[in-house]
């Protein structure tokens, strides 16, 4: 079931009414009735995986209480090394099983021999990426002793298949779900009215800016071997904010619909493209994946506190996994590498955590260094963007030599000023709600201003919006 689809919007009305009004006197079974419209949620997409969604469930939660219950550590680690080969096992099966047979094919093929291998029709199970890494966490937070395996099996299902999450995440831990899920919610009206607010934010994200600009990627992309200088650049420039609109219009509405709940859930994007180096840019883009990578990756690595090889081996190591996480095809590893060459520069002379505040905070325009900082940064982003979206990786080398000619500095022939426009929109209110939660937390400003930006907005979405039912670029991850 899509966000953006006639089915949700009766889907949650009918949910929400019956979680305040019906199972409100106790959060038992606000909790039975949350994990039935998940399920029943992640069944309108295929309602086989269903049951492979339940076995992950049911396999993490048993080996948590196994872990706990162990009477020495080797059986600790054997219950938890069962549950992450498990785990990656079909994680690794449906998502990455073409591509290692490729792969090897092609391996061979370099030293002259020919194999026939044997590729499978495999359809990748919706938020598989998303879910396994929740039970991961979870597992090894209590493995580590952070947590303590949890008793209730509805609570836990609920952490891991709580709708609003479930198939493009953000990626939550038990720490911080499990508690909002184990105690009573009270109704609180501000706290639903933002959430409305954050809704309404993804709506204007995901089907004013992604879904007009995708077109425009989709033809530029299909016939880039035609097209000037200047409209391959344009191309690059429209898919950073397809995919932005994409991804964090998702979050926000499922951050914003969780808060309708009474729930909190991570914050997932931070403004990136306000970013003045590449660091910082990772510290707000996709926040709930990095900071996992982070904490179940790169610190247990050794993070950056060894010698100068390890820093750059843990640095490229973290990148490249991440890449490869978003799909089975080598054009997101080398979008990952070149992420972490970005980077590198900024670790190796510890500048990458020089840019932990707001960009021009308290300040209503940026410096001139601060946009060159962010304008640079964005190019970089851009440039690393075509091999995330580039069919192949021969695909996205021709497009980025197609980029260096003299045309460059033409004016595309069907400049798309009406999308560009609207992008502006969004950047303006962003930009002047960069340090608040999301782009519409405006409580700020005078009643009558909110009002007229919410109706703005509202026949902006009515006006311009692809009401198609347009699938969210990560269901695909």
């Amino acid at each position: 079931m899509l966000f953006n689809s006639i089915g949700f919007l009766i889907f949650l009305p009918i949910v929400f009414i019956f979680y305040w009004f019906v199972f409100n006197k106790k959060f038992q079974h606000q909790n039975m009735l949350v994990l039935i419209a998940s399920f029943y949620f992640y069944a309108c997409w295929d309602w086989r995986f269903l049951f492979l969604l339940m076995f992950s469930i049911g396999l993490d939660f048993f080996s948590g209480i196994k872990i706990e219950n162990s009477k020495s550590k080797k059986e600790a680690k054997f219950w938890l090394a069962l549950s992450i080969i498990i785990n990656l096992g079909f994680l690794g099966f449906f998502k990455y099983y073409n591509f290692f047979v490729e792969s090897f094919s092609d391996l061979l093929g370099g030293f002259g021999f020919h194999a026939n291998v044997w590729l499978l029709k495999v359809v990748l199970p919706v938020g598989i990426s998303f879910y396994t890494f929740h039970g991961l966490s979870y597992v090894i937070d209590i493995y580590k002793k952070r947590i303590s395996a949890e008793r209730n099996f509805i609570d836990y299902a609920v952490f891991v298949s709580y709708f609003p999450l479930l198939v493009a995440g953000p990626i939550e831990r038990a720490t911080h779900l499990l508690p909002q899920i184990q105690k009573k919610r009270v109704f609180n009206y501000e706290q639903a009215a933002d959430g409305m607010r954050q809704i309404l934010w993804g709506f204007f994200k995901k089907m004013v800016i992604a879904d007009n600009c995708a077109p425009l990627v989709n033809e530029i992309f299909a016939h880039y071997h035609t097209e000037s200088a200047s409209t391959l650049a344009l191309g690059a420039i429209l898919f950073a904010f397809q995919i932005y609109g994409d991804f964090s219009g998702y979050s926000d509405i499922a951050l914003g619909v969780s808060r309708l709940f009474g729930i909190e859930l991570l914050k997932n994007f931070s403004f990136p493209y306000f970013s003045r180096d590449i660091a910082e840019f990772w510290r707000r883009w996709h926040i709930s994946l990095s900071s996992w990578f982070r904490d179940y990756l790169y610190i247990p690595l050794g993070g950056s506190k060894g010698g100068l090889l390890m820093k750059m081996r843990n640095t490229f190591i973290i990148f490249l996994v991440s890449g490869f996480w978003h799909g089975a095809n080598w054009t997101f590893i080398i979008w990952g590498g070149l992420n972490a060459m970005f980077f590198l520069p900024l670790l190796l002379t510890n500048n990458n955590r020089q840019n932990l505040e707001v960009v021009a905070m308290d300040k209503l325009l940026p410096s001139f260094r601060e946009v060159f900082q962010i304008l640079i940064t964005f190019s970089l982003t851009c440039f690393a963007w075509i091999f995330f979206r580039a069919a192949s990786v021969s695909q996205a080398i021709s497009y980025i030599k197609r980029i260096f000619d003299k045309t460059l500095l033409s004016m595309p022939p069907h400049f798309p000023y009406k999308v560009m426009a609207l992008v502006v929109v969004m950047l303006i209110i962003e930009w002047m709600n960069r340090s608040r939660f999301h782009g519409l937390e405006i409580e700020r400003f005078h009643p009558w201003a909110r009002r007229i930006l919410y109706v703005g907005i509202i026949y902006i979405i009515i006006r311009y919006a692809n009401f198609g039912n347009n699938e969210f670029i990560y269901f695909q991850f």
